[in-house]
C-alpha cells in the first residue's frame, strides 16, 4: 500500500531494522519504560512486518518521525486486524492519520473491522476513539495487562476496554469524514456515576440511559492523588464495567467527559 499524506502528516508502511529501531525509541520517549516493559520490541515489529500484518510510521512535514503503530492479523481468519500499539506525539495529527492509513490498509485487505484497547479512564482517548473515529467499546477487560513497566501506567491497574472499529458502517464513515455523530442523551437519562470534588460519586444505573463520568486528567491525578486515582478505577470497573457485563451497550462518549450507555432489560424499561 502506497503512502497516506493528511494534514501534511504522511504515513506509510515501514519494513526495515532502522525505522523499527526508530519507533522503538520513539515509544521510549513516549512511555519511558523500565527495561523489558517496551510496549512492542524491535525484533516484534520485523516479525510482524514480514509476516504480512501492520506496522507504519507517521512522518511530519520535515520528515521526522512523530508516530507509529503495529498491529497482527486476528481471529476469524479474515475478518479482523488488532492494532496492538499506537504511539503520537501531541498535537501533530499523527493519531488521527495513522488511523486512517490503517483503515485503508484493513478494507484493501477485505477486513470489515480493527480493534484495539484502550484506558477507559483516558477522556481524550475516548473521545478520540468514540467520537473522532466512531468506534464503539464491547468489552471491558479487568487488569487486562497485569502490573505494567512505564511512566504512564505504573502504580495503577490496566483496566480496558475493547473498542471496535467496524469499518462500513455510517457512523464511521461520517465520522472520517470529520462528521462524527453525537450520541443521544435523552432528558431522562440518569448519572450512573458523577464527579464531586475530583472523586466518584455512585449513582442510579437503572434507567435506560445512563451517563458514566471519568476523571479530568486521570495521568496526572496518579501523580497528585493516588488515593482518588485508585477510587476512579475502581468505580469506572463498578459502574461501567458492571454495565458491560450486563449486556449494556455504549453509544457514545458525551461533550468529553462521560460515556453514554444504553441498558435494554426489563429493570431498565420498568424504571423509565
Amino acid at each position: 500500500m502506497r503512502g497516506v499524506t493528511a494534514g501534511g502528516v504522511t504515513v506509510r508502511e515501514l519494513h526495515s531494522l532502522g525505522e523499527f529501531e526508530e519507533v522503538a525509541r520513539l515509544f521510549d520517549g513516549i512511555w519511558r519504560p523500565v527495561p523489558g516493559g517496551e510496549p512492542v520490541t524491535v525484533e516484534l515489529m520485523r516479525a510482524l512486518s514480514h509476516a504480512g500484518n501492520y506496522v507504519a510510521g507517521a512522518y511530519g512535514e520535515d520528515g521526522r518521525l512523530i508516530g507509529a503503530s503495529a498491529g497482527f492479523l486476528a481471529a476469524p481468519v479474515g475478518e479482523a486486524l488488532h492494532s496492538h500499539v499506537t504511539g503520537a506525539l501531541a498535537g501533530r495529527g499523527a493519531g488521527l492519520a495513522l488511523k486512517i492509513h490503517q483503515r485503508e490498509w484493513a478494507l484493501a485487505r477485505g477486513l470489515e473491522r480493527i480493534t484495539w484497547t484502550y484506558d477507559p479512564l483516558v477522556r481524550r482517548n475516548a473521545h478520540f476513539n468514540l467520537v473522532k473515529l466512531g468506534a464503539l467499546p464491547e468489552e471491558y477487560l479487568p487488569s487486562f495487562y497485569g502490573a505494567m513497566g512505564d511512566a504512564i501506567n505504573a502504580g495503577d491497574e490496566s483496566d480496558r476496554i475493547l473498542a471496535v472499529w467496524r469499518l462500513a458502517e455510517p457512523r464511521v464513515t461520517a465520522a472520517v469524514r470529520g462528521e462524527p455523530l453525537p450520541p443521544g442523551v435523552p432528558p431522562d437519562a440518569v448519572a450512573g456515576l458523577g464527579e464531586r470534588d475530583g472523586h466518584p460519586v455512585p449513582g442510579r444505573t437503572d434507567a435506560r440511559v445512563v451517563l458514566v463520568a471519568v476523571p479530568d486528567d486521570i495521568e496526572t491525578l496518579r501523580r497528585r492523588d493516588p488515593g482518588a486515582a485508585k477510587a476512579w478505577r475502581h468505580a469506572v470497573r463498578d459502574v461501567l464495567g458492571g454495565l458491560m457485563n450486563e449486556g449494556a451497550q455504549v453509544t457514545g462518549f458525551h461533550q468529553k467527559s462521560c460515556y453514554v450507555v444504553e441498558r435494554h432489560d426489563r429493570a431498565a424499561s420498568e424504571n423509565r
